[in-house]
Order: C-alpha cells, then structure tokens, then sequence
C-alpha cells in the first residue's frame, strides 16, 4: 500500500491564468473560487485570470489567491479522480500553503482559510510598510556556514528549503549586507526575492500580534489528518497546537527539509503537490531522490491521476 501526503505550495507559486481550466470545466472548482469572491467581497477570481502579475504578487492578494487555487485544485482532483487520489497519511503546506493544508485535513474550512490568508497576507504586507525588508534565496551554502553569515549580518534563516538552498530575511540594508557575505563565504548564488517584507523573522512581530486576534476567535477542529507543522516539523494534533504554530510560523523558519525527512521517516514514499506550480516538487526531490512525486495543478494532471 502507497503511503502517501498531500502538500500545498505557499506564496511564490502564483501566476495570472492558474487554474482557469479547473473553473471553466470542473464545478467544484469553479464553486471554490465563487465562494472566494463572496467571502472577500472583491474579484479574486478576475484577478486570479485576467489580473497584472504585479498585483497578484503582492502580499495581500497572492496569499488569499493561492489557498483558493490549491483548495481549487484539491475539489477538482476528488471530483475527477475520486479513489484513483492517493489518500494522504499527512498534510504539510510550505508557509502560507499551511492554510490550505489546515483546510485539506478539516481543521478549518475553506472559508475560514482563504479570509484567514486575506489577512494575513494584508498584516504581513502593513508589517512590511513599517520597516523595510528583504530576502534572499542563498544557493550552494551549508546551514552551518550560513548561521554565521546571518549572525554577521543580524539576519535569520526564513525557508531551509532543501540542501544548498535557504531562504533569509531581514532589514533591507543587513540582507544586502548578508548576500556579500554568503558569497564571500563559498555561496553559488544569492538571489534578490520579489517580496514586500522580511517574512518568518522578527520584523513581521506586528503581524503577530495583529493575526493573534483573528486566530484566537477561530474555532479549530482537531486534525482529521496529521498536518505537519513548519515551525516544528512533527505532527500538529490539537487545535492549540494549530493556534501556536499559526502565530510562531510568521517569525521562525519554514523547516521543509525536516518537514519532508519526517514523513519519509514515517513511510510516506509518495508527495503530491496540489495547487499551481512545482516549486514543492523540486524542492522534494533535492531532499529525497527517491520519492515519487505527482503535481496536481492543472486539469490535464487531474485527468492523469493514477494510484
């Protein structure tokens, strides 16, 4: 029996057009994104289709926009698929896709998840107004070496991505600062990210305590499916447990190598990526070559699915 989990991609993956064969053919799908714009009360869904890539990448719009596609993109593939999808032994979502991961195994709904990404997403982007932030993937540097760039430099470790590939972030002037330093140090590259703030470090704290709020008035169910949290990379089976990682995901790190190593740890030998792009599945296979990988993404990949 294939042991299976279901991860859904976070803020990065978004594009103009994504999932627009879901909504015109499948109607679960197109009823995802219905709901959506009934929820927030503007378009997403124009925005998601015909919108200018500058606007959907802004913070505020790409969060909610990407936990409605990848919530789009699961309804389609049980639809479509029905048993043929891989029933998942876990849930992880990489940053914001935690959201959707959260909804995929019934802690929360899609509702409460894609207004709970809209402010997010509007508190991280405020947070990035109040104090100007960068980040920087570093490509071809150790974690132990790069600790010590960020301690030079007053930055921290934001993703830890994959082997040879962390994310960092901080104040504007330190990430530039950390960038020559990784480079110096033995980095390949280090990769300027088109994003409005220093997200998962101390710089988004106004973040925090403005979700907190919205978090505690949020009912959470217990975990129908063990979701994998980034913070801690282990299994998160309580509704506190959701409410602390939700608030301590803003300013730590997003631990995917461990997150990955964890369920592999535990048999999963199958990870499929549900929600635009393939940026999860690269990262995966860096971390374990021998995993298998399905993206679900589009109406052709749907269509694919085979157990």
């Amino acid at each position: 029996m294939t042991k299976a989990a279901w991860v859904f991609p976070g803020q990065g993956s978004q594009s103009v057009g994504m999932c627009r064969d879901l909504y015109d053919n499948v109607k679960s799908a197109r009823a995802v994104f219905e709901q959506a714009d009934q929820a927030l009360g503007f378009p997403l869904t124009r925005l998601c289709f015909e919108g200018l890539e500058d606007d959907l990448r802004q913070t505020i719009n790409a969060q909610p926009a990407l936990v409605t596609a990848g919530y789009a993109c699961l309804e389609a593939a049980r639809e479509i698929s029905g048993d043929k999808l891989l029933k998942p032994a876990f849930t992880a979502g990489h940053s914001l896709g935690e959201y959707t991961a959260l909804a995929a195994a019934d802690v929360i709904d899609f509702l409460t998840a894609v207004k709970l990404a809209r402010e997010r997403g509007r508190l991280m982007h405020e947070a990035g107004q109040q104090r100007a932030g960068a980040m920087s993937a570093i490509i071809g540097l150790d974690e132990a070496k790069l600790a010590e760039v960020c301690k030079q430099s007053d930055t921290v470790m934001a993703n830890i991505n994959s082997p040879g590939q962390i994310v960092i972030s901080g104040a504007k002037e330190n990430i530039i600062k950390a960038m020559e330093l990784a480079t110096a140090a033995g980095a390949s590259r280090a990769i300027p990210l088109q994003v409005s703030g220093a997200f998962h470090s101390p710089l988004m704290q106004p973040a925090v305590d403005g979700m907190t709020k919205y978090i505690d008035a949020t009912a959470f169910k217990a975990p129908a499916i063990p979701v994998i949290g980034n913070v801690t990379a282990l299994p998160l089976t309580t509704p506190g447990d959701v409410k602390t990682e939700l608030k301590k995901q803003l300013l730590n790190p997003v631990q995917w190598i461990r997150t990955i190593e964890y369920m592999t740890q535990q048999g999963v030998t199958t990870f499929i990526e549900i929600g635009p792009g393939r940026v999860l599945t690269g990262l995966i296979k860096r971390i374990n070559k021998e995993a298998a990988t399905q993206n679900l993404g589009d109406l052709a990949a749907i269509k694919n699915v085979s157990s």
